[in-house]
């Protein structure tokens, strides 16, 4: 998979050169390109942002350099011999509140394509005319993370990025692990003990060392329901649904 990151802070994602997804980009699974947003500006102050049209308060992120550097973007993609793009249209992947929300369904859909684009905004977004022009190059995804409101959108970005791609095969150490995180079949993940049997008072439940798989499956399941129903009732009703 290819992942292009535009922003303002670029260094801000120096984080996803750590850990499994830094791994992974060694390894050749994950091509991750970093682009400073001010590099597809030409004034002398590289200035991103303008007053809001109809006033009002906070700047508004301009089109023009989000369009040049989409444009970037789309000049680094291969091409066959007549210059037609070998490739479906990369996904963009608009950072914002008022997007719908991320979920896990919705990771698991991305991490099977080939080219993400991120534009993460600050301030008070991006100009909408850039959004639209987007619509006819890209995929364009508006995505939440939750409701609730960030600086920017660098550290959606990163999260994303890494619900993404902890589902390409091969980024994890142990891919079974992916079958019964949180989530996975609808409900929060069961609680998880390890060694010492005993700790400062406290015991692991005995059905987890009684060696009956059958039993223990069934214990997780229970457990996963739950606490489903009482930590994220809205999950819970969901599920009885399906």
């Amino acid at each position: 998979m290819k992942i292009d990151l535009i922003s303002i802070l670029p260094e801000f994602f120096e984080a996803l050169d750590l850990s499994l997804i830094g791994r992974a980009q060694q390894d050749g699974l994950l091509s991750i390109h970093r682009h400073n947003l001010r590099e597809f500006t030409y004034d002398k102050h590289r200035s991103v942002d303008s007053p809001p049209a109809g006033g009002g308060a906070g700047m508004v992120m301009k089109p023009e350099p989000w369009a040049l550097a989409m444009e970037h973007v789309l000049s680094r993609r291969e091409t066959d011999p007549a210059g037609n793009s070998t490739q479906e249209h990369p996904v963009l992947i608009v950072p914002t509140p008022s997007g719908e929300l991320f979920t896990q369904s919705r990771a698991e859909e991305l991490s099977k394509k080939s080219h993400l684009v991120f534009a993460p905004g600050r301030f008070e977004g991006i100009d909408e005319r850039f959004t639209s022009w987007a619509a006819e190059r890209f995929d364009v995804r508006r995505l939440s993370i939750g409701d609730y409101v960030l600086n920017g959108g660098e550290s959606a970005v990163i999260v994303m990025v890494e619900a993404i791609t902890r589902l390409i095969p091969g980024v994890l150490g142990n891919e079974a692990s992916l079958d019964e995180e949180s989530h996975t079949d609808g409900l929060l993940e069961y609680p998880v003990y390890t060694k010492p049997a005993q700790w400062r008072g406290q015991h692991i439940p005995e059905i987890l060392l009684s060696g009956n798989h059958a039993r223990i499956s069934a214990w997780r399941q229970t457990q996963a329901e739950e606490r489903t129903q009482q930590i994220r009732p809205d999950l819970w009703q969901r599920y009885q649904s399906s």
